[in-house]
């Protein structure tokens, strides 16, 4: 009985978070303004830490939401307010706002279609030992650090020029 409603509930849940940022990901697209489509992102972000959370892949899912909503989206929500792009929009939807709600009702009637015939469930790999915490950290600190490093120069340098950019156009020109 508890085991039934428990994954009905993990159903559920799966299902309000892909939906979630499924909407997220449409707002993206459709909207005009630069802190509403950062907003947007954010929550869609967020569905899918949700989703990693539910598939059991908590280390992702906490990843997901610290690095990539926690650090990255703020920064680039501080940049749009250095920025302050308001002035320069007009509208409130952008020309993309028709196709994007098509492309959306397309890829929900592709949802509903390969869920109403029944997609084979997949398949689990027997005596496989998985990815875990520590094979993470050893592949992460021997073959991507200096990845990582080069993208923290990368955000560095994008909020120097942010700040060159507002500087250089605060200047009264002639």
């Amino acid at each position: 009985m508890i085991d039934t409603f428990l994954a009905n509930l993990d159903t559920l849940l799966l299902a309000v978070f892909a939906l979630g940022a499924l909407i997220g990901a449409a707002l993206m697209l459709v909207l005009k303004q630069p802190m509403r489509v950062a907003l947007a992102l954010i929550s869609t972000m967020v569905f899918l830490g949700g989703i990693y959370g539910l598939l059991g892949v908590h280390f992702i899912a906490a990843f997901q939401v610290l690095i990539y909503v926690g650090a990255v989206m703020v920064f680039m929500v501080y940049v749009i307010m250095l920025l302050d792009p308001r002035d320069a929009l007009i509208g409130r939807y952008s020309r993309w706002l028709v196709p994007g709600v098509i492309g959306l009702a397309l890829l929900l009637g592709a949802l509903v279609i390969g869920i109403w015939s029944g997609l084979p469930a997949a398949s689990r790999a027997t005596g496989a030992t998985g990815f875990g915490l520590a094979q993470f950290a050893v592949a992460f600190l021997n073959e991507y650090w200096l990845h990582f490093e080069l993208t923290s120069v990368l955000l560095v340098a994008a909020v120097v020029a942010a700040l060159a950019v507002i500087k250089a156009g605060g200047k009264p020109r002639g």
